[in-house]
């Protein structure tokens, strides 16, 4: 294991589950960096975790497959009871976030002017380049959705890329397991009337985040999740 800096005050939560063929390249990103890094294995049946334990992050493992909503949870509750953490990412464990992307998460929190920073592709025109149109269609149906719901404007709802200050975390529980997550986040953001903005971050469509998560048919999973809130 290489040892490396460690900022407690930044820490980075990527919820894992069967990503053997990309989480090595996603924690290399944060080998020369000094972010804080918790990984949430949601009972992988490859050998994400055995890849994992290479490299100096904390490692919490699900016993069952609950879904990335509980994941994302489990780390949440984590930082919150174990940690001084005062700033949370989201980043996910497939391949399409880059970590370059974190300060500008970042830093409209640490001027405490927001509660939380949402990522959206839709601001930097070429992080939608190569995106399946299936996709887009549903995203474009998640922001149609998030504006009558919640009344929340923004570009883009199904973005994993997301900055939380630490008071913020507080008020977020997820219950939705699966992607509805998603919503159920954005519903708190205006529940508890929290200063959210949105900054532009790139989206990398590879082939292997296409087979993992932008087919049609996980496209309209999605979409099940935000018009049902489907729990399973």
């Amino acid at each position: 294991m290489r040892a490396k800096k460690i900022n407690e005050n930044v820490w980075v939560v990527i919820p894992a589950y069967n990503e053997a063929g990309s989480i090595g390249d996603v924690l290399d990103q944060f080998m020369n960096e000094d972010y804080s890094v918790l990984v949430v294995d949601d009972c992988s049946k490859d050998n994400t975790t055995d890849i994992i334990l290479n490299y100096p992050v904390i490692l919490l493992k699900h016993s069952i497959n609950l879904g990335q909503g509980a994941a994302l949870q489990t780390g949440f509750e984590y930082i919150l009871n174990r940690t001084d953490a005062k700033y949370i990412i989201s980043f996910d464990s497939d391949g399409q976030h880059n970590i370059k992307d974190i300060p500008t998460l970042l830093a409209p929190l640490k001027t405490g002017d927001y509660d939380v920073t949402l990522g959206s592709r839709f601001l930097m025109p070429e992080s939608v380049k190569g995106m399946p149109f299936s996709k887009k269609i549903i995203l474009k149906l998640g922001v149609l959705y998030t504006l009558i719901t919640t009344r929340l404007k923004l570009t883009d709802t199904h973005n994993g890329l997301r900055g939380f200050s630490r008071g913020t975390l507080k008020h977020i529980n997820i219950t939705q397991n699966r992607m509805a997550h998603a919503s159920e986040i954005l519903d708190q953001i205006a529940h508890y009337k929290l200063r959210y903005c949105e900054v532009p971050v790139t989206i990398q469509y590879t082939e292997y985040s296409k087979k993992k998560g932008q087919s049609i048919f996980n496209s309209l999973n999605i979409l099940w999740d935000l018009f049902f809130g489907r729990n399973y």
